[in-house]
């Protein structure tokens, strides 16, 4: 199963269908907490979605169209990571994420994020790596801040939220500016 190592303590590693439930159980200990910021809570109700999230998951790798990974922690599943659809005709891709309350303020999603734009960027060949994040989700914004990310400018009204529309504000990094960046670390 493909599972790539971030360090000592964060894999980055598909899913299978056998994982729904562990996945489910996840989400829904966790689902008034990620329900302020993800759109997808209330669609998710079972394990049998999970496992229909998952199935897309490996469909979605299989085409070469990206991935979504566990953030399996210490061995235990913290959340998801991933690269929505990669443009390859544009050679861009945008990250998401989510992680479990309990797991939250360690680094684990910086170092991460960190990761995946570091494999975007080189074992990918891509050129653009995007984070969106809600003007105020203050602690999904940090990341792509914190990573150097370039904020450049805020989408208006982008996402329906359950009953409102929300901004996003809109991070990107360049190959040349993240390899340029990084090589001075």
């Amino acid at each position: 199963m493909f599972c790539l190592t971030v360090d000592n303590d964060i894999k980055l590693c598909l899913r299978e269908e056998r994982h729904a439930e562990e996945l489910f159980a996840l989400v829904d200990e966790n689902r008034a907490y990620l329900r302020e910021w993800l759109p997808w809570l209330d669609a998710n109700t079972s394990p049998e979605d999970s496992r229909l999230f998952i199935k897309s998951t490996l469909e979605q790798f299989a085409n070469n169209q990206g991935f979504q990974v566990a953030i399996v922690y210490r061995g235990r599943l913290a959340g998801m990571i991933g690269y929505h659809k990669i443009d390859w005709a544009n050679r861009s891709a945008d990250i998401g994420y989510w992680l479990a309350a309990k797991f939250q303020g360690q680094g684990i999603i910086t170092r991460a994020c960190r990761f995946l734009a570091d494999y975007a960027f080189g074992e990918l060949e891509l050129n653009r790596v995007v984070i969106r994040a809600a003007v105020e989700n203050h602690k999904s914004r940090a990341v792509p801040e914190r990573l150097g990310f370039t904020n450049e400018g805020t989408a208006r009204q982008v996402e329906w939220l359950y009953d409102h529309f929300v901004d996003l504000v809109v991070y990107g990094a360049l190959a040349a500016e993240w390899k340029k960046e990084n090589s001075e670390l």
